[in-house]
């Protein structure tokens, strides 16, 4: 019974390892990507790799499979879509690369065979210099695949159009004034796709040579530059507008400082002119899934009727309303703060890295602007019980893996194969004789 215990042990210990270390970094983003497991797998199976040395290779794959299997059931069944089949075949990758690695780096007397013991000393110690050397290049090569793994940063396109940005928000600076020009990670992003032109006036728009623009929460306008704005984009310019009637963009100055973005919008008498007329505020931070499957989060959003047809704008609807004016359009969003990226980035210092995402918005600014596709299908994690059931049958799997393990490899030593043991007796009387 003890027996049988310990095996058990070995084969589910690592698993769960494996698992609940890669689900912190799954749950930091929401993503259900089979990749947040890739680091965990190299060192928890690298190190198994070493303890399991003197094991055949059988056994090794058996506790490989259980831990990257109960990370893929969980991705299934939390985001209630397959895996990535890329990102899956490279974290088993991964997997078998680091457990392999670290048996055959060994230093430990066991993981050394019977042919190997009673060999002569410098063919001894050839076959183990020879099989260190295979195990450092796989653990290379694992390593090499972390590190050239499926999801790469953003890398900027040669071919960008310009895009101005018009806005009161600190996009491009430091908010007190303290630190001088800086750029918020969204406009991290857009400078990958765009030539990006911040404008403080509206009439410097013609000259920009500008065909897009972004129109984020801007200070107030006077009537001359309402109408310019509303002039180029009839005469085939396209506008982003981000109208936000309750900004939530965190802030430390104070109430009243003219340097903070306005509280609320200050373009209904152009919003009204183009047709546009707000009909309700959704007082609350919702993660929406548009309809072709991207999750953009919104806090605080304006609902709006189409002036035309009287037709419900919002998150029950399109995200954003595009609707043409002249030779150009307009796109509208009655919420600014998806763009800050307290909202969509889980860790400011890499914008650029898609798997630190927390929300697909960056990709879907740049969609609705016209620019470059940000490519990647990124899974998200559904409902809290679509994740406690991955969460489930993640540890319940797991652990019928590890007791069929036990049960395969149950009071077998499987240090070497039959044919190594004749091996072993051949060399064992040819000493005797």
């Amino acid at each position: 019974m003890k027996a049988g215990l310990k095996r058990f042990l070995w084969f589910w210990l690592p698993s769960v390892a494996l698992f609940l270390v890669g689900l912190r970094r799954a749950f930091l983003t929401g993503q259900a990507d089979p990749w947040d497991w890739g680091l965990p797998a190299a060192l928890v199976l690298g190190a198994v790799g070493l303890l399991l040395a003197r094991r055949d290779w059988v056994m090794q794959v058996w506790v490989a499979l259980g831990g990257v299997g109960m990370a893929l059931v969980f991705c299934m069944l939390a985001a209630a879509r397959a895996p990535d089949l890329l990102a899956a075949a490279e974290l088993l990758t991964v997997a078998l690369l680091s457990m392999f690695g670290g048996a055959l780096v060994s230093p430990f007397p066991f993981a050394s065979s019977e042919v190997e013991k009673l060999s002569a000393p410098s063919m001894r110690f050839a076959t183990r210099s020879k099989r260190t050397a295979v195990g450092i290049g796989l653990i290379a090569c694992a390593v090499l695949l972390l590190w050239r793994g499926p999801a790469q940063p953003i890398r900027p396109v040669p071919d960008r159009p310009t895009l101005a940005v018009i806005s009161g928000l600190p996009l491009f600076w430091d908010e007190a004034g303290r630190d001088g020009p800086r750029d918020a990670p969204i406009v991290t992003i857009l400078r990958a796709r765009f030539i990006v032109t911040p404008l403080d006036d509206p009439l410097q728009l013609k000259a920009s040579g500008a065909r897009r623009v972004l129109l984020a929460q801007p200070r107030a306008l006077t009537p001359v530059q309402l109408v310019a704005i509303d002039q180029w984009v009839r005469d085939g310019g396209t506008a982003l507008v981000l109208a936000d009637p309750l900004l939530r963009w965190p802030s430390d100055l104070p109430l009243g400082d003219r340097r903070r973005a306005p509280a609320a919008s200050l373009l209904q008498p152009l919003l009204g002119h183009w047709g546009f007329r707000p009909f309700a505020v959704k007082d609350e931070e919702i993660r929406y899934r548009t309809p072709d499957g991207y999750l953009v989060t919104l806090s605080g959003v304006q609902a709006y009727q189409s002036g035309a047809d009287g037709r419900w704008v919002g998150p029950g609807d399109w995200i954003v309303q595009r609707k043409p004016m002249g030779k150009g359009a307009v796109l509208l969003l009655g919420d600014a703060d998806p763009i800050d990226d307290r909202l969509w980035l889980a860790d400011p210092a890499y914008p650029l890295h898609p798997r630190y995402w927390v929300a697909d918005t960056p990709a879907r600014v740049v969609h609705w602007l016209g620019g470059a596709a940000i490519t990647g299908d990124r899974r998200w994690m559904g409902e809290s019980h679509d994740v406690i059931r991955g969460l489930r049958w993640a540890l319940l799997a797991g652990t019928i893996w590890a007791m069929l393990g036990a049960m395969v490899f149950g009071g077998e030593r499987r240090g070497f194969s039959p044919r190594t043991e004749g091996e072993c007796d051949g060399l064992k009387d040819n000493k005797s004789g």
